[in-house]
C-alpha cells in the first residue's frame, strides 16, 4: 500500500495525450479530460454554489517517481501534496491530487500552501501567466483506490482521469483530476 497518496493503493498508469490514446475514451469523459478551463468553474456553472471541496490530505511528502520526473524534482525531495474531493449536494464529482514543489509555492504571489477548502482552480486560473505544459490520461480500475476512497465515492467502475502540468511564472505544479460517474452524466 502506498503512503504517498491517500487516494490510491498504487499509482495509476498514465498515457501521453496522443490521438491513438484518445480513441478509447468515452464521449462523456472526453469533454472533461480536454476541458481547457477550470474544472471547478465548469462544476459551478452546472451545480451552482453547492460545489464544495473536502480536503482529504494536505501535507509535505515525497511524490511518486513519475510525478517527480514530470516536475523535474529529485524523488527524495518533499513536495506539497493536496488531495481533495469536489462534491455538490453530498454527491461526489471529482477527486483531485495536486503536487506543488517548494520553488513553485515560493514564486506564486498567493500562498498555494494554505488553500484550506478553497478550490485550487479558483486560485491558479486567476494567474495571467498560467501555462498548460502537458496532459496525460488514465483509466483507473476500482481496485487501485484505497478502501476509504471507494467508500467515499461509491465508484464501482473504472474512473477516467487526466494529469496536467501547469506552470506559474515558469514554475511547475501537477494536477491530477479523476471524473466520478455522476459528473460524467452532465
Amino acid at each position: 500500500m502506498s503512503n504517498k497518496s491517500s487516494l490510491y493503493r498504487k499509482e495509476p498508469t498514465w498515457f501521453c495525450n496522443r490521438l491513438k490514446s484518445r480513441l478509447n475514451i468515452p464521449a462523456n469523459a472526453t469533454s472533461w479530460i480536454y476541458e481547457a478551463g477550470s474544472i471547478t468553474q465548469r462544476l459551478r456553472d452546472y451545480y451552482g454554489s453547492s460545489v464544495r471541496v473536502q480536503v482529504l490530505n494536505n501535507q509535505w511528502q515525497r511524490a511518486f517517481i513519475s510525478e517527480s520526473r514530470l516536475l523535474k524534482t529529485h524523488p527524495e525531495k518533499y513536495t506539497l501534496t493536496r488531495e481533495v474531493l469536489l462534491y455538490a449536494d453530498d454527491t461526489p464529482l471529482v477527486l483531485a491530487r495536486t503536487i506543488i514543489p517548494e520553488r513553485t509555492i515560493s514564486s506564486a504571489q498567493q500562498n498555494l500552501s494554505h488553500l484550506g477548502n478553497r478550490p485550487l482552480g479558483e486560485v491558479i486560473f486567476s494567474y495571467p501567466q498560467l501555462e498548460r505544459l502537458a496532459l496525460e490520461i488514465a483509466q483507473v480500475p476500482c481496485n487501485s483506490w484505497k478502501p476509504s476512497v471507494q467508500h467515499l465515492t461509491q465508484a464501482n467502475q473504472p474512473i477516467w482521469g487526466r494529469r496536467t502540468i501547469y506552470a506559474i511564472h515558469h514554475h511547475p505544479l501537477l494536477v491530477s483530476e479523476f471524473f466520478l460517474p455522476e459528473v460524467l452524466n452532465h
